[in-house]
């Protein structure tokens, strides 16, 4: 069965990854950033309920392998799938809600972390690029 035509065009957000590989300072791609919805993994082990306030959301947090604790967040389902095919329920957000109420301490951002546009950003740089 072959895949739609339309399920294989970038999504704004990945077309603003795609910018922001070549220029870190693409205002324009940042502004697109912060206003795209992405989707934060809920693990499957999560207690029904937990985090249902929508005004707080639980992040999952992965540690790299130099010890550097890691949020994972995806620009689409397949994009997550790639990385985490063993979580199956998410919860869609505005980046730039997300990046505003982002805690302190040196917890950085993945964005579509095993793609060829992804980004990672600093605890810092979440605040100080995407907080709209």
């Amino acid at each position: 069965m072959e895949t739609p035509a339309h399920e294989n065009l970038p999504t704004p957000a990945q077309q603003a990854l795609d910018a922001l590989a070549v220029n870190v300072e693409d205002q324009a791609a940042l502004d697109t950033l912060a206003g795209s919805d992405v989707l934060v993994p809920v693990p499957d082990d999560a207690v029904d309920g937990e985090g249902a306030d929508a005004t707080t959301v639980a992040l999952p947090v992965l540690e790299q392998p130099g010890g550097e604790p890691v949020v994972p967040v995806f620009t689409s389902e397949g994009e997550m799938a790639d990385l985490l095919p063993f979580v199956s329920r998410y919860r869609l957000i505005p980046l730039g809600a997300l990046a505003a109420q982002w805690p302190e301490g040196d917890l950085s951002l993945a964005i579509d972390g095993s793609s060829a546009h992804k980004l990672t950003l600093t605890s810092q740089g979440v605040r100080t690029l995407l907080v709209r």
